[in-house]
């Protein structure tokens, strides 16, 4: 049986993804902050928590992050607030930085493998036709810079692993209750949509930005 692992299982998306795996035959470990102590802003607590991890995982789905750690998205310039954004780029930056340094150890060697890590269509620079939200856009820039470069370096030695930044769409879960002007798809139509896009993902395609239809999404 394949296996795959979620970190941040306890999440709207990552515990329907987790659902989703199991639906699809895979033997499924989830981590999360709530249950096993995984505090991706401690280096510390991930160096225990992975390091206690055996592999191999067939895939593994990082679906960790904040909107405005507390606060509120920022509307303009004047509104950041330099200890709440440091916060968000601390969760959704740096974490998944400290994660994915020890992803490479949990992938087979040999055959395909897919680490998907949950980012934002609103990360996308060259996307951003409205401004604001600078905490949470730059740090979604920032980890999809992140996932590019862990692409390259998890490529040189697992030869077939993918890794990517996937953008689930706008999902019905408690992270967005209080935008309720959105189309929202449900965390389990979401889940079913980003597997799709992990099971067509191809070798060559390692270090993209891609949607829930697969669609590849401007840096």
């Amino acid at each position: 049986m394949k296996r795959a692992l979620v970190i941040g299982a306890s999440g709207g998306i990552g515990a329907a993804v987790q659902e989703e795996l199991v639906s699809r035959g895979y033997a499924v470990s989830g981590l999360s902050r709530s249950g096993d102590g995984l505090d991706v802003t401690d280096a510390d607590a991930v160096a225990r928590i992975m390091g206690g991890l055996d592999g191999p995982f067939e895939v593994i789905f990082v679906a960790i992050g904040t909107l405005a750690a507390g606060g509120g998205p920022e509307k303009s310039l004047q509104a950041i607030a330099p200890a709440q954004m440091a916060q968000v780029m601390a969760v959704n930056a740096i974490g998944p930085a400290l994660v994915l340094a020890h992803v490479e150890r949990l992938l087979p060697r040999q055959g395909r493998s897919v680490v998907g890590v949950l980012s934002a269509r609103v990360g996308s620079i060259g996307d951003n036709r409205m401004g604001g939200w600078y905490s949470y856009r730059a740090s979604k820039a920032a980890v999809n810079q992140i996932v590019h470069g862990a692409a390259i370096e998890i490529g040189r030695k697992r030869k077939e692993a993918i890794v990517a930044a996937l953008h689930p769409g706008t999902v019905d879960t408690a992270f967005t209750a209080d935008y309720p002007g959105h189309d929202k798809v449900s965390a389990a139509q979401a889940a079913t949509n980003l597997c799709d896009v992990m099971e067509r993902l191809e070798r060559s395609q390692s270090g993209g930005f891609f949607d829930y239809a697969g669609r590849e999404i401007p840096w």
